[in-house]
């Protein structure tokens, strides 16, 4: 694939290495020469310094021989435009935006939904773009799933599967440690899959003889009715949350906090509120620094308590019983005072913390100090990037323990060379690892087995090293275009 990217800042760069590691090409514009001269020593690709939103330059960068065009400036409107203009130019070029303004994201959803029968078809999209990413909505949804699962670790979910993808640590005396994966399965009466282990910060795809030790963290696919038992095996007993603080009345924590505030009644959201209050609560209770803020979440969210306040204040903690609650999430704009804000409070008493932080290198600082679960904004926006980018038969990427790993949701295809076949017969333990299946015109997943035979129209979910993913779904998809 071709693809131009417009915009050199730190997810323009990242994006790009994902893109050049998996042999695509690539084209980076910015004007700012001193960003470029730092991506140029980074990055084997062509990069321009130029106005991205110039039509002209565009074309120097052969955008008409482009598979697709991702906006990443500072910018929501040059993001926009620059859409738009190659829309009118080059339609079938695969367009995506990040936009940060809440209004555009909102505004132009609410319109797709509105006229969705205007919007079917071969009517083109609102602005020309056919994807529009919001970094808070994809680190906000992240933050819900992790407190719908206790906040025991970075949690993956697979469309409304009852299936999860859990990081679960090992701990000193469980039942699993000096055990080999094959005999770990006689421990339990229920169905899992060790997906990954990561020891000493380095992460592999296990095999039957991998040895588990305390101290590893291990990438567990189980049922969500099923998690909990998995993770008292593992040496984690899991604490009802009753009480939740929310640090941050921003974006994020507000939609946050319309997740979780709007979710309360549900089944599904099994950890929290045991006894449903309609009053205001205790058991919610957001702060913000910010008067105005404050005074805005307090009219939103009349069901929880709202608090103008310093959270670093011991005092203040103190004083309003914050030091006794199960949960803290910590989703201010200054992604390092998250971290240290997280640390604190589980140092005053605070059971478990989430915290939403900068990049993947950052949730690695935060989980040396303590902090249960870390969101990072960045990785989360070129995780869904990479997911349009992939092509029709290609639903879903997710990049885990930093990276190294890439997890990937697909289709089967007529094209396709592993179909007919059973998994046992295309096993290749230590290069990518098949952990779901579905049938086609069947709608919940299930763990996948050696006999479990691949048709076209079939999904499945894999595992692999991040720089074999592009190969693997050629194999898999038999195509990413």
């Amino acid at each position: 694939m071709k693809i131009v990217i417009v915009g050199a800042g730190f997810t323009g760069i990242q994006l790009a290495k994902l893109l050049i590691n998996e042999k695509n090409q690539v084209v980076l514009i910015d004007n700012n020469e001193e960003i470029l001269r730092h991506a140029e020593n980074l990055l084997d690709c062509t990069v321009m310094c130029a106005d991205g939103n110039n039509i002209d330059t565009l074309e120097d960068a052969g955008i008409a021989k482009a598979d697709a065009l991702v906006c990443l400036t500072p910018s929501d409107e040059v993001n926009m435009i620059t859409c738009s203009l190659v829309d009118a130019v080059y339609p079938d070029i695969i367009k995506i935006a990040r936009v940060r303004n809440y209004s555009y994201y909102v505004n132009t959803a609410e319109a797709e939904r509105k006229h969705s029968e205007s919007f079917s078809g071969k009517h083109r999209p609102l602005y020309g773009i056919d994807y529009m990413i919001h970094p808070d909505v994809e680190a906000a949804e992240a933050i819900y799933q992790a407190v719908e699962n206790g906040a025991l670790g970075n949690i993956l979910t697979f469309d409304d599967s009852d299936l999860e993808l859990a990081s679960i640590i090992v701990g000193a005396g469980s039942e699993f440690d000096g055990l080999c994966l094959k005999e770990v399965r006689s421990k339990t009466d229920f169905p899992f899959l060790v997906a990954y282990v990561e020891q000493n910060g380095v992460s592999s795809l296990p095999s039957g003889n991998t040895i588990i030790s305390a101290g590893n963290t291990l990438g567990v696919l189980v049922s969500k009715s099923d998690f909990h038992k998995l993770s008292e095996l593992c040496g984690f007993v899991q604490k009802e949350i009753k009480k939740i603080v929310l640090i941050g009345a921003g974006r994020i924590g507000t939609i946050v906090s319309e997740k979780i505030l709007s979710n309360r009644k549900s089944k599904k959201f099994r950890t929290i509120w045991t006894k449903i209050k309609e009053k205001q609560t205790q058991d919610y209770v957001i702060i913000d620094s910010d008067p105005d803020r404050s005074q805005v979440a307090s009219e939103a969210f009349p069901q929880a308590k709202v608090l103008c306040g310093d959270a670093s204040d011991e005092n203040f903690l103190n004083e309003e019983g914050i030091t006794g609650f199960d949960l803290a999430i910590c989703a201010t704009h200054n992604h390092e005072l998250n971290m240290v804000l997280a640390a604190y409070l589980e140092s005053l008493g605070v059971k478990q913390s989430i915290s939403l932080v900068t990049s993947a290198p950052f949730a690695g600082i935060a989980e040396k100090l303590g902090v249960d679960v870390s969101v990072p904004l960045r990785d989360s926006v070129v995780d869904s990037i990479m997911s349009h980018l992939r092509g029709k038969a290609v639903k879903e990427i997710h990049t885990v323990t930093s990276g190294e790993l890439e997890i990937v949701e697909c289709e089967i295809t007529a094209k396709s060379k592993i179909s007919g076949k059973e998994l046992k017969e295309i096993s290749d333990p230590g290069n990518y690892l098949v952990m779901l299946h579905r049938k086609s015109g069947i709608e919940e997943y299930s763990i996948a087995a050696g006999n479990t035979q691949i048709i076209p129209g079939d999904h499945v979910v894999l595992i692999t090293k991040s720089e074999n993913s592009k190969k693997l779904l050629s194999y898999f998809a038999g195509t990413i275009n």
